[in-house]
């Protein structure tokens, strides 16, 4: 039987998920009356709730076709480039990959972020049109643009001469010819097969065992799981093993367990493993991610792919507000420390530092969303955190010294009449227009280059301007020098001056000053932020006070007081909408906003200090 290792790459909703989905299926991995789900890949409650995928996961297929028999390991890939660490270790392990482009959206800046990755390691793509049945579908420009984004990024004469297929993955069809329609994915499994070669280890299947390790998992039976692909000789359990980090340094020694294959949705045990195949092995508990696992007489590690480094930063401490380990069992400094620090092993593109401050840690990541979906994990497993605004990781340049600051690639989908708002708003935060024109269906698609830092906390404003119907994308780009200052200007806050429960007569009173974010009978305290001023400044209030009643003003005499529905913010928001000088605590059951310091006297001191 012979042996595909491939990795399906899109841009976020290019429809990844779903053609594996459709694949799967047509593969005979379903029994006839067993019932299937949605976007099977995504397993996670996250990806469930938000509709993309953010682990990398990997399953396995038999299919028979004009070649005869083939294994096919097929990876899924994020589509978010906040998520682009897992692209970058997921294409050391396979011999071809898939790039999935919607007929209808065309390149995006996240399909030339993974196209450029799978280019560099020598990688023959095969491009795949989606979504051809939609209506606007224009398949044969986007394999135009397709070609173009190939020859911008330095391809190969040999990459360039790139297959195509059209496909609809949802309605799990493709054909080579759009003049002869099919109504199976037979011919895409066909082109896998032809067009990606065998993988090079089956050749070294004789030699001492090598693996290297690209994804970790924790398994509450079997411990620590390392997934790689097999580079030498075979797995079994039971046989002896050490890990080498990248220098060739042993860590550790110790035996298999258990040697985990992929068939189908399910990790099988199997007695032994060939060379080229993607396996888990369990039986370590120190190697991690770039590791080499070997024989014992092995005494050369693999090379491993560097990783871009991380642009966004932001602090995690514990949480000291006046409610604090009121709703959480998760809240001592050491745990959280604990949690983080478990998170950088198992994603290498988040980085975990402890800072001057006692109880806070630094994290850094690629995008708010990266590290939103770690915070919002945390919460749901019962942490209590506060959080400081996103900031950007700035660089040195060795040469000059001069500073310099992660640029962004920026490509927005909105209709005509909102073109020219989302132009000045992003021109005020130092971007740069690059190209500009209509994408079809009274559609304009703007491309610029943006300073990351002017996009912290743009999209809730870009929604509002383009009423909710426009698409921004983002990917980062390079670092350039400092942009300089960059004028935000946000409106002031409402603070509450006291502790207790908000009361329905006072929120009544203080609509007036702005827009609320608690509703009646919350619990605030001094310093959280319960609104948002409709000045440019920040006011203290009182959300507590009550309407005096006496025997002559019954309190039913009055209209009815007819409070507007408060504004909630989703954890993602919530980190963009605050300032320096402020934090978002997360609790499981709450996300509250406030100010750094608590007390008003104190900070009035501050803010003359500073």
């Amino acid at each position: 039987m012979s042996l595909r290792n491939i990795a399906i790459i899109a841009h976020v909703d290019h429809g990844k998920t779903t053609l594996v989905d459709a694949l799967l299926a047509q593969s005979g991995v379903f029994r006839a009356n067993e019932a299937t789900v949605e976007r099977a890949m995504d397993s996670n409650d996250q990806e469930r709730e938000r509709g993309i995928t953010i682990l990398a996961k990997c399953t396995s297929v038999l299919w028979h076709g004009a070649a005869g028999e083939t294994r096919i390991n097929i990876i899924d890939t994020p589509g978010h480039a906040d998520f682009g660490g897992e692209v970058e270790r997921i294409l050391g392990m396979v011999d071809g990959c898939v790039l999935l482009v919607d007929a209808e959206e065309g390149v995006m800046p996240q399909t030339k972020f993974v196209l450029g990755k799978a280019l560099k390691m020598g990688l023959r793509p095969i491009v795949c049109l989606n979504k051809v049945d939609r209506p606007h579908a224009d398949p044969e420009r986007v394999l135009n643009d397709a070609f173009d984004l190939f020859a911008a990024m330095g391809a190969t004469d040999e990459q360039l001469d790139f297959p195509h297929i059209y496909a609809s993955g949802k309605n799990g069809w493709a054909t080579m010819d759009m003049a002869k329609p099919n109504d199976t994915l037979a011919p895409l499994f066909d082109l896998i097969v032809e067009h990606v070669p065998e993988p090079k280890a089956v050749a070294r299947a004789n030699e001492p065992f090598q693996i290297l390790a690209v994804l970790i998992e924790s398994d509450p039976f079997l411990g620590r799981l390392l997934t790689g692909r097999i580079e030498a000789g075979k797995a079994v359990p039971g046989m002896a093993i050490h890990a080498l980090d990248r220098d060739g340094k042993e860590i550790e020694r110790g035996r298999i367990t258990k040697v985990l294959a992929f068939r189908g949705l399910k990790r099988q045990p199997i007695e032994d493993a060939e060379a080229g195949d993607i396996i888990a092995i369990a039986g370590l508990s120190k190697a991690t991610v770039a590791d080499t696992l070997c024989a014992i007489d092995v005494l050369t590690a693999l090379p491993a792919q560097p990783i871009d480094p991380p642009t966004i930063s932001m602090t995690v401490s514990v949480n000291d507000s006046p409610l604090a380990g009121k709703e959480g069992d998760k809240v001592q400094s050491r745990v959280i420390r604990d949690r983080l620090l478990k998170e950088a092993e198992s994603n290498v593109a988040i980085r975990v530092t402890e800072t001057s401050e006692k109880d806070a840690y630094e994290v850094a990541g690629r995008g708010e969303l990266q590290l939103g979906v770690l915070i919002e994990g945390m919460r749901r497993e019962g942490f209590e955190v506060s959080i400081s605004r996103p900031r950007v990781v700035y660089q040195k340049d060795e040469e000059t010294g001069a500073r310099l600051e992660p640029i962004e690639d920026v490509m927005i989908d909105v209709d005509d009449e909102f073109s020219g708002i989302v132009i000045e708003k992003l021109s005020a935060r130092k971007a740069e227009l690059k190209d500009m024109g209509p994408s079809g269906a009274g559609k304009t698609r703007i491309s610029l280059v943006a300073p990351s830092r002017s996009l912290i906390g743009y999209q809730g404003e870009f929604l509002t301007d383009t009423r909710g119907s426009g698409v921004l994308n983002r990917v980062f780009s390079h670092y350039e020098p400092h942009k300089g200052v960059i004028e935000q200007q946000r409106k002031g806050v409402l603070i509450s001056n006291s502790d207790g429960e908000t009361a329905a007569y006072s929120l009544w009173n203080l609509e007036e000053r702005g827009t609320m974010f608690v509703g009646p009978n919350e619990k605030t305290y001094q310093g959280m932020i319960i609104g948002e001023n409709a000045r440019m400044d920040d006011l203290d209030v009182n959300p507590m006070k009550a309407k005096q009643l006496t025997n002559v003003r019954a309190s039913g005499k009055d209209e009815a007081i007819r409070l507007t529905p408060p504004r909630r913010m989703t954890l993602e928001q919530a980190i963009a909408y605050i300032d320096e000088d402020e934090l978002v605590e997360v609790t499981p059951k709450n996300i509250r906003l406030r100010k750094q310091v608590l007390n008003p006297s104190f900070r009035k001191r501050k803010v003359r200090a500073d």
